[in-house]
């Protein structure tokens, strides 16, 4: 994949946020943004989940779907959730049909609500300072980084399931809490920009 594409519109970006239309709306629009807030969190948190072993573009096309079966994600509905409920997903062409996931997103929905002080609270305290430089190419894009290993493993201990070091990493690169859109791409720096305002 190549690392930067200038788009038709003039503007540059990550190779991958140019391969199909689904993906260029979600680099400009969504991804490496900061994103706070619980029940947006707990939806990021549970679309990453369901993307292992998937391509992004599977998810991000059924996202709709997601949203309208996980009642918007709202945590203390879904945490609410009982065997009814998982077999009612599991009959739902629109998401992906996998037992262990669906009863994954039941349990960390619960485990979320045991959080003293928030799931968004948690999880931007593994972000850290911004970096002082980012990506050139692709390839300097890490899967995982001491970061996500230590936050996958905070989630564990509070028992979370499926968040690995990859799919933590993944979760901080979607919402904000890295900034790993490419030096050149003109979606990058929303993280400074936010830090600037908020001083």
């Amino acid at each position: 994949m190549t690392d930067l594409v200038i788009g038709a519109d003039g503007l540059a970006r990550c190779g991958w946020g140019a391969s199909t239309p689904d993906y260029a709306t979600y680099h400009d629009r969504e991804w490496g943004r900061p994103l706070r807030g619980d029940d947006a969190l707990f939806e990021r948190l549970t679309l990453e989940a369901f993307q292992s072993g998937l391509s992004w573009l599977t998810i991000l096309r059924k996202r709709e779907a997601f949203r309208a079966a996980f009642d918007r994600f709202h945590l203390e509905t879904v945490a609410g959730y009982d065997e009814s409920d998982v077999r009612r997903l599991l009959d739902d062409a629109g998401i992906v049909r996998n037992r262990s996931k669906i009863e994954a997103a039941v349990n960390n929905a619960r485990a979320a609500l045991d959080l003293p002080d928030g799931l968004s609270a948690l999880l931007w305290s593994f972000a850290g300072p911004a970096r002082p430089a980012g990506p050139r190419f692709l390839a300097d894009v890490p899967a995982h980084t001491p970061e996500s290993t230590a936050l996958a493993k905070a989630l564990k201990q509070r028992g979370f399931r499926f968040v690995g070091p990859t799919t933590a990493y993944a979760l901080m690169q979607a919402t904000g809490m890295v900034d790993d859109h490419l030096v050149g791409c003109h979606a990058r720096s929303f993280r400074t920009a936010e830090q600037a305002v908020m001083g």
